[in-house]
Order: structure tokens, then sequence, then C-alpha cells
């Protein structure tokens, strides 16, 4: 079994062989829980809101999108 060390900061590093199994790559979201007195981290399943680029937009769709992705985002790290 793989086993990595807290940061000062308290991160962790995920080890390869387990990133390669479960195919995550650098940017991708993970959840994370609490089981009694294990930690459980998870590749998150987030849906982003994809754009048509091949349109337009006007400034209160851009913004509204932002806020969107914004809020979604701040509920993955709370």
């Amino acid at each position: 079994m793989p086993v990595t060390k807290v940061t000062r900061n308290y991160q962790i590093t995920i080890p390869a062989e387990i990133r390669k199994a479960l195919g995550i790559k650098e940017g991708e979201y993970l959840s994370v829980e609490l089981r009694g007195d294990e930690i459980v981290i998870k590749k998150a399943e987030m849906e982003w809101p994809s754009l048509d680029l091949g349109r337009d937009f006007t400034p209160e769709e851009i913004e509204m999108n932002t806020r969107k992705a914004l809020t979604e985002a701040s509920e993955w790290e709370d």
C-alpha cells in the first residue's frame, strides 16, 4: 500500500500508481469525505456548463455563467 506525507500546508501527493489506476489528471477535482477514522478521496463528478462558442454572448449571460461556475466550485471547497 502506497504511503504519502502531509506537508506543512496540509497537502498530500497522490502516489503515481494510484493516479494512473484512476486516471487522475492535473486540474481535476476530487471529493473528500470522512468515514469514521478514514479519509476517502474519490474523483469528483462535476459537470461544468459548456458554452456554444459559435455564438455571441451578452455580458449578462457571461456574468451568469461565471457566477454559476464560481458557486459550484466554492461548494466543492467547503
